[in-house]
Order: C-alpha cells, then sequence, then structure tokens
C-alpha cells in the first residue's frame, strides 16, 4: 500500500514534463478531529416529526504550513437546522487533515492544498457529520459532494472585490502558502 493518494496524482508513475521532474502528489499523514459540536436545545419537542426544516450548512477551508512540505488543512463544517417553531440542531465539526506535498511548483502549490487536500477528507467530515446527527436523534445529515475548486475561486473573487474596495478579508488565505 502506497501512502501517495492516485486521486490527486497522475495515473501511471512516469515523471510529467520530462526526466527529473517530480510527479505532483499528496499523501494523508493523519486526519483528526479539531472540535465537533451537537447542540439540540429543544429537545425533546425538537424530535417530534414536523415536515421538512429549513437547513442552513456552511463550508470553511484553511490551511497553514506545519514544516517544509508539510500543511495542516482544516475544513469547517456547520450546520444549523430550523422549523417554523424553533431550532431543531446546531452541529459544527472542525476537521483537519496534515498532508505532505511533493512535486507541485510553488505558483500552483496554494491552490492545490487548498482545493484538492479538502477534497480528499471531506467523505470522512461528512460521515462524522451524518453520525452526529443520527446519534442525537434526527435522520443523518448527508451532505451534498462540494466542488472545492469553485469554492476556491468564489473565495478569490471575494477576496479581490474586497482589496479593491478596501474591506475585510474572505474566507481563504490572502497570500501564498510559504513552501
Amino acid at each position: 500500500m502506497t501512502d501517495t493518494n492516485d486521486a490527486a496524482a497522475p495515473a501511471g508513475g512516469a515523471p510529467q514534463g520530462g526526466e527529473g521532474q517530480a510527479q505532483p502528489g499528496l499523501s494523508i499523514i493523519a486526519q483528526y478531529i479539531k472540535d465537533l459540536s451537537f447542540e439540540n436545545p429543544n429537545s425533546p419537542r425538537s424530535l417530534q416529526p414536523q415536515g421538512q426544516p429549513k437547513l442552513d450548512i456552511n463550508v470553511n477551508v484553511n490551511a497553514t504550513p506545519f514544516n517544509d512540505n508539510q500543511f495542516e488543512v482544516v475544513l469547517t463544517l456547520s450546520a444549523k437546522a430550523n422549523n417554523d417553531a424553533m431550532a431543531l440542531f446546531v452541529v459544527e465539526l472542525v476537521y483537519a487533515g496534515l498532508i505532505k506535498v511533493s512535486g507541485v511548483p510553488q505558483e500552483h502549490l496554494h491552490p492545490f492544498v487548498m482545493i484538492e487536500a479538502p477534497r480528499i477528507i471531506f467523505p470522512f467530515a461528512r460521515n462524522i457529520l451524518a453520525e452526529a446527527t443520527r446519534n442525537g436523534g434526527f435522520p443523518p445529515l448527508m451532505l451534498d459532494p462540494i466542488d472545492f475548486a469553485a469554492l476556491y475561486r468564489q473565495n478569490l473573487q471575494q477576496q479581490q472585490a474586497a482589496s479593491g474596495n478596501g474591506e475585510g478579508e474572505g474566507e481563504a488565505p490572502q497570500q501564498p502558502m510559504p513552501n
């Protein structure tokens, strides 16, 4: 078994771009829960069948360098469920992965880390949220897959618009991560 994720690296073992260039790769060193919170503020009334709740779901990705070619990528998922009468539940998960990146040019490092790493760790975080809501007495919250490339582009556009207007920061880091 290899610790390089084949989904993040091109198929085949040959280096791309000729001899001597390393193949882009990403390996997961560790995955872990940094924080998990589930609140059921109106139980047991909230557990009575009441129709389809209104869900508010938020996703945030952040990455910080750990050492030379390793990064801690943090995926924050939060969900609030309400009906007309009350809050049903609030769940928040801060899930992280320590990743090692190899063969990625510096100019492509930031998008590679901010797109590929959360794409790989998301299914694990999704399962934790589903189990937490199920264990809280509700049907499992099964989040749809997330397009992290589109999320990255959206955050980048928001940052550019905010910096052009002299306003605050977006959710993605402002500067490329150092290698």
